[in-house]
C-alpha cells in the first residue's frame, strides 16, 4: 500500500545552530513521484533522511497518511531507500543482497520467490549469483533497486541513485525508473541536483536553496513560470539570459524596458502583466529571456508581440541538432550572487508593523526609489580595489584589440549581412571584455545548425515579449504576474 507524506514546517538544526532545512512544508500525494532539486548542500538529502527516520526532526511535523510520525523508527515506516553509493554488502551475491531485508523482516519465510520475481522485473536474473565486485556500476544500481522493490514498501526514497553512472547508462536507467514507479504506483521521493533528471522523472519538482523551498510545481510550470531569479537560472539549458533593465513608463508615451544601449518597447494596448510593471517606473529590474524567446530573423518577418533589437555575433556553439549563438547586444548582464552556493546570504528586509495606511504607502514609495537591484552584481565593479590600477593598462589593450577584431569582422561580413537584409546598426559594449570564467556576449540564442554566422557579424534579433520574464529588486517574479500580489503588510 502506497502512502501520503506530509511535511509541515519541518526544520533541521545541527550543533552550533547550523540550520540546513528551514520551515519546509510539502504535501506528497499517494503514488506521486516528487523530485527534490537543488545545488549540492541545499538540504535535499537531509529532507529525505528525515522522511526515512535516519535524521531527527528538530522542528515541525512529519505525517504519514495523516498520522504523526516524528517518533516512528525507520523500520516502522515501511519505506525503502536507494543510496547514491549503492550500499551493497560486498560478501553477498545479488540474490543475497536482494533477499537480506526480507530475511530480516521474516526469518521463517523463504525470500526466493520474491527475489526471483523482482529479478525478472528488472531483467537481472543472470546477476543473482555474482558478487558486487563482479558487477558494473549500472548492474550494482539495478541490484540496489531490486533490494528496495522486493520489500513492497509504502514509499521509495532515492538519494541521487544515478549520479555515479556514465551519461548513456544514466539515461537508460532513468527510463527504467520511470517505468517501474508507474507500474508499481508507489509514492517516490527522488533527490537530484541534475535538472534533466528532475524535469524528465517528476510529476512535480520541488526546488530547494539553502534549506528553503523556492517553488514546487509541475516541471512544465517550473520552467515556464519560475517563482524567482534562482529558479529561472537553475532550470534550463542553456542558462536563461539575465539582463539588467530599467522600466520607463511615461504618461504620454510607450512603456519601454531599457537594456543599456537598446530597449524593448512593450506593444500597445498593454497586457495586464505589462500594465503591472508601471509600479516599477524608474528603477532597475532583472529581465529574463530564455534562448528560445529570441530568434535571428529579418525585421519584416516579425510576428505580433515581437520587437526588434540587434546583436553582434561573438561566438557560435555547434551542438549537432542546433547551434547556440552568443551575441553582444550592448546590455548589462545581471549576475545572481552565489547562484550555485547552497546557502546564499540574504539581506534582511525591514518591515513596519505599525502606522497608518498613508505611512505604509509612503514607505512603499520610498522603497521604489531605493536604488540598485539588491540581487544584482555588476561585473564592472568586481575589479575595484588594489588590483584596479594594476590591470588598467592590460584591460585597455584587450579592449582595443577586441574593437579592432569586431571592426574587421563587420567589414568582412558587411556584404553578406546586406544580402540577408540585416542592416541594423551595430550594438557596441562599453566594456566588451567578458568577466573571467564567463562566455563572451550577453545574450544566447538557440537557432538551427545550418545558419551561417561569423564572429563580428551584426544580426537582427526578434524578441517574443510573450516569453519575457521580469524580476524585482528581491529577485521575485513580477512579470508574468504572480498568482498572489503582495499587500501593504509585506
Amino acid at each position: 500500500m502506497t502512502r501520503a507524506i506530509t511535511l509541515h514546517d519541518v526544520s533541521k538544526t545541527y550543533t552550533r545552530g547550523v540550520r540546513v532545512v528551514d520551515r519546509l512544508s510539502l504535501d506528497i500525494a499517494p503514488g506521486e513521484f516528487l523530485v527534490l532539486l537543488g545545488p549540492s548542500g541545499c538540504g535535499k538529502s537531509t529532507v529525505l533522511r528525515m522522511i526515512a527516520g535516519l535524521e531527527e526532526i528538530t522542528e515541525g511535523q512529519l505525517l504519514l497518511d495523516g498520522q504523526y510520525a516524528n517518533d516512528l523508527l525507520p523500520a516502522e515506516r515501511r519505506m525503502a531507500m536507494v543510496f547514491q553509493n549503492f550500499a551493497l554488502y560486498p560478501n553477498m551475491t545479488g540474490r543475497g543482497n536482494i533477499g537480506f531485508p526480507l530475511r530480516v523482516e521474516n526469518p521463517q519465510a523463504d525470500p526466493g520467490p520474491r527475489v526471483d520475481a523482482t529479478a525478472r522485473m528488472l531483467g537481472i536474473e543472470d546477476l543473482l549469483d555474482r558478487l558486487p565486485a563482479q558487477l558494473s556500476g549500472g548492474e550494482r544500481q539495478r541490484v540496489a533497486m531490486g533490494r528496495a522493490i522486493a520489500r513492497h514498501p509504502s514509499a521509495f526514497l532515492m538519494d541521487e541513485p544515478l549520479s555515479n553512472l556514465d551519461a548513456k547508462l544514466r539515461n537508460h536507467l532513468r527510463a527504467e525508473i520511470t517505468k517501474l514507479t508507474r507500474e508499481l504506483g508507489v509514492t517516490t521521493v527522488y533527490v537530484t541536483h541534475d535538472q534533466s533528471e528532475a524535469m524528465s522523472l517528476g510529476d512535480r519538482v520541488a526546488v530547494l536553496r539553502g534549506g528553503v523551498l523556492q517553488q514546487v510545481d509541475t516541471p512544465r510550470r517550473v520552467y515556464a513560470l519560475p517563482a524567482n531569479v534562482f529558479v529561472a537560472a537553475f532550470i534550463g539549458t542553456p542558462r536563461i539570459n539575465l539582463l539588467r533593465g530599467l522600466i520607463r513608463a511615461p504618461l504620454d508615451g510607450a512603456m519601454t524596458i531599457s537594456l543599456g544601449k537598446q530597449y524593448l518597447r512593450l506593444p500597445e494596448p498593454l497586457s495586464l502583466d505589462h500594465q503591472l510593471l508601471r509600479v516599477q517606473q524608474g528603477r532597475e529590474v532583472i529581465v529574463g529571456l530564455r534562448s528560445e524567446a529570441v530568434r535571428i530573423a529579418k525585421p519584416a518577418s516579425a510576428r505580433p508581440g515581437e520587437v526588434l533589437i540587434t546583436g553582434l555575433v561573438e561566438h557560435v556553439e555547434f551542438q549537432g541538432h542546433e547551434a547556440l549563438v552568443h551575441l553582444d547586444t550592448g546590455s548589462r548582464p545581471a549576475v545572481v550572487p552565489e547562484l550555485e552556493a547552497p546557502r546564499p546570504v540574504r539581506p534582511a528586509r525591514r518591515r513596519r508593523r505599525e502606522g497608518t495606511v498613508l505611512d505604509k504607502l509612503k514607505e512603499r514609495a520610498g522603497a521604489l526609489r531605493a536604488g540598485p537591484v539588491v540581487v544584482l552584481d555588476d561585473p564592472q565593479d568586481q575589479d575595484e580595489g588594489e588590483g584596479q590600477d594594476r590591470h588598467k593598462d592590460q584591460d585597455r589593450h584587450k579592449d582595443q584589440d577586441r574593437h579592432k577584431d569586431q571592426d574587421q569582422g563587420r567589414d568582412r561580413n558587411k556584404d553578406q549581412g546586406r544580402d540577408r537584409g540585416w542592416n541594423a546598426a551595430p550594438a557596441r559594449r562599453e566594456d566588451p571584455v567578458p568577466p573571467e570564467g564567463r562566455l563572451p556576449g550577453d545574450l544566447i540564442v538557440r537557432t538551427t545548425p545550418d545558419i551561417d554566422l561569423r564572429r563580428g557579424m551584426q544580426v537582427p534579433l526578434l524578441v517574443d515579449l510573450a516569453h519575457l520574464f521580469v524580476f524585482d529588486q528581491h529577485g521575485e517574479r513580477i512579470c508574468p504576474a504572480p498568482a498572489r500580489l503582495p499587500d501593504l503588510e509585506e
